[in-house]
């Protein structure tokens, strides 16, 4: 893949940039900047190099039409806010307010267009549609650097097309999101551990599968572990269970038997009579769940276990927390989990989503781990043995 360094002298010249600005929002109040943080050193050395910074990127999930709750308003007051400097906002994404905020820049000078969704070719099936719109994207800018590895996985106008069109580079952070990921499937040290959490079963299917092929060890937890525990003939209450998935997961279990892979389960958690923080709740073994109680977090003998099942590993992934960590009462499986991470002295991956929110709320230092991902979605795809149309296309 091109870098910056090889699209040569950027001084005066426009530069379109893909990050990745979705966070979580509490109205319009920002929960967690780790994206945003992420995104400003490579806009950063763009502002250094005297280019004038386009800024594209999305939040949340708007259906392709303008809608104030997802609108990138808060962000461009936090990005100012992080590259200590006044950054523009543009208030649609290929009009006649884009046109003049860019017109408008200096060298140096950044400004952020409003949310990419909010126009229907960013996200369209339609090659023709999404191609015309990343047309009018190109026409902004004289270069494009992809930077926004949380979307690397989709096939959009913003990520896929555009590039085809100017030319690119990938920026700092897809760079080092890959070198990553290389160390998780062609330069491997074993034992490799991976964690999966989380809610759905069905949302990790294809990376389960092609793990079976690669760990030494998958420890599950969080919802997605009802799902398996069900599959050994457990009552799991009234936790959640996809039980149109229970064969499949039987499959993996006999799977990962065949293949010397060793599944590792909670043999306890803390239940529930209901998913409230205040609802009443108590730890049981996992295989004695009571039928009108829900499994919320992992209980402290599997915090045990699973401490132990990491001590010796070398590469350890981690994607989706043990519990509903967001309730106090059900976090400390996550923070037992995240802790025994760093105890391990292992190369440790965070996988993006959950599991990074998760790190940055209870409290841990985000460099004591080997990475965190700022793309959960888009690292599983790659771990699943996917292409990933985002990075295909820097690379012609």
């Amino acid at each position: 893949m091109k870098t910056i360094d090889d699209l040569g002298e950027l001084r005066g010249k426009r530069v379109l940039v893909r990050s990745d600005l979705n966070v979580p929002l509490d109205g319009t109040t920002i929960t967690d900047d780790g994206r945003i943080r992420a995104s400003v050193p490579t806009i950063s050395r763009l502002v250094d190099a005297g280019a004038k910074v386009i800024v594209v990127a999305h939040l949340g999930r708007p259906k392709g039409t303008p809608d104030d709750k997802f609108s990138l308003r808060p962000v461009v007051a936090r990005m100012s806010e992080l590259l200590a400097k006044p950054v523009a906002f543009a208030t649609d994404t290929v009009g006649e307010s884009a046109k003049a905020v860019v017109a408008a820049l200096g060298d140096g000078d950044v400004a952020i267009l409003e949310n990419i969704r909010f126009n229907a070719g960013e996200t369209s099936k339609d090659d023709a549609v999404r191609g015309a719109f990343a047309d009018e994207l190109a026409a902004l800018a004289d270069a494009f650097v992809s930077d926004g590895f949380g979307v690397v996985h989709r096939k959009q106008a913003s990520v896929y097309d555009v590039a085809q069109r100017l030319p690119h580079a990938a920026g700092g952070l897809v760079l080092a999101e890959v070198e990553v990921l290389k160390r998780l499937t062609v330069q491997l040290e074993r034992p490799y551990v991976v964690v999966l959490g989380g809610s759905k079963v069905s949302d990790k299917l294809g990376v389960i599968s092609n793990l079976l092929d690669k760990a030494d060890r998958l420890l599950i937890g969080g919802g997605m572990a009802y799902t398996f525990l069900a599959a050994q003939g457990h009552e799991v209450g009234t936790s959640l269970l996809e039980s149109d998935q229970i064969e499949t997961v039987k499959g993996y279990l006999t799977r990962a038997k065949e293949k010397g892979v060793e599944v590792v389960l909670p043999v306890d958690v803390v239940a529930a009579t209901a998913f409230s923080a205040d609802a009443e709740h108590a730890v049981y073994a996992a295989s004695e769940i009571p039928a009108d109680r829900m499994g919320l977090d992992i209980g402290p003998e599997s915090r045990t276990l699973f401490a132990s099942k990491l001590a010796d590993a070398k590469t350890v992934f981690w994607n989706g927390p043990t519990g509903v960590f967001e309730m106090e009462p059900y976090c400390h499986g996550t923070r037992a989990l995240a802790q025994a991470l760093l105890d391990s002295g292992a190369f440790t991956v965070v996988g993006g989503g959950d599991s990074a929110a998760a790190v940055r709320r209870l409290g841990f230092d985000e460099k004591a781990f080997g990475h965190i991902s700022t793309g959960g979605g888009a690292s599983l795809e790659f771990l699943e043995g996917k292409t990933l149309p985002g990075i295909v296309v820097l690379e012609s």
